[in-house]
């Protein structure tokens, strides 16, 4: 007999995140790429873009929003991680790509999801 195990707080969250973007036409490439810089929560394809998403999520934004927590550090942690990815992958070295987050906290926009496009560069 298989145990499933329940979902946690944060595989829930990107589950929330990732329907987001396929419901706005992105398709999955990956989730939870680790190596040994950082960790991407999702890789999906915009068309012929990359895109590299990382996910918030703050139920109390008391000290900083979902947003906000995507400090200089936090960025910095995923261009490295993107740039492994890109050299693992062979041919993804050109291809063009870009950092969205999903913010998800209660009471914010749609269904507490905001989602930004470009949230920051290399």
């Amino acid at each position: 007999m298989l145990i499933q195990q329940p979902m946690n707080k944060g595989d829930y969250y990107e589950s929330v995140a990732l329907a987001h973007l396929e419901k706005a036409g992105l398709q999955l490439v990956e989730q939870n790429f680790r190596c040994k810089t950082g960790e991407i929560d999702i890789i999906c394809r915009d068309g012929e873009e990359l895109v590299f998403v990382e996910v918030r999520y703050r139920s109390n934004p008391d000290y900083a929003s979902a947003v906000e927590s995507v400090t200089h550090a936090k960025q910095r942690k995923l261009i490295r991680a993107a740039q492994v990815y890109l050299q693992k992958i062979n041919g993804l070295h050109t291809q063009p790509c870009r950092f969205d987050v999903v913010a998800i906290e209660p009471g914010s926009q749609a269904d507490g999801v905001e989602w930004l496009q470009n949230a920051f560069s290399t």
